[in-house]
């Protein structure tokens, strides 16, 4: 009986996360409010098991994590060019994105979920050109 409730009460404790997880959406945009080539928006603070939808808005892009700039324990991941993606956030730290084909263009965003662990790791990793011009106000952004 004991493992019973135990397991019931896990599987309850798991839906009602799952029920409040909120999804943030994310256009993948050839022009917007800060230029061409951009994530609208750049920056997402959220929670582990939020998802963010990378909507391609319009076509010839894709969202990828940059290397170096994700939490210990999340797998790289690179969407399919033109194509929608949803990205879980299985783990607390900041999510560096690039748009592969823009990455010199300066297409790049920062999530958020929950504390910053691994900012010291994100700060490390160096960015070029234009990339880095717009990545260094969402570091601006990280809440400690």
């Amino acid at each position: 009986m004991f493992p019973k409730l135990i397991a019931a009460s896990l599987a309850t404790l798991l839906l009602t996360s799952a029920a409040f997880a909120e999804n943030f959406e994310v256009k993948m945009l050839n022009k917007g409010a800060e230029g061409a080539m951009v994530f609208e928006p750049a920056f997402v603070k959220a929670a582990v098991g939020d998802t963010i939808t990378f909507i391609s808005t319009d076509k010839g892009h894709n969202a990828e994590g940059i290397k170096g700039m994700l939490p210990e324990g999340v797998e790289e991941f690179k969407s399919d060019m033109g194509k929608d993606y949803i990205l879980t956030l299985t783990a607390e730290g900041l999510y560096g994105v690039k748009c592969t084909p823009h990455l010199s263009m300066g297409m790049v965003a920062l999530i958020q979920a929950g504390a910053p662990v691994n900012k010291d790791a994100v700060m490390a990793v160096e960015l070029k050109g234009k990339a880095k011009t717009r990545f260094e106000p969402l570091l601006g952004q990280i809440a400690e």
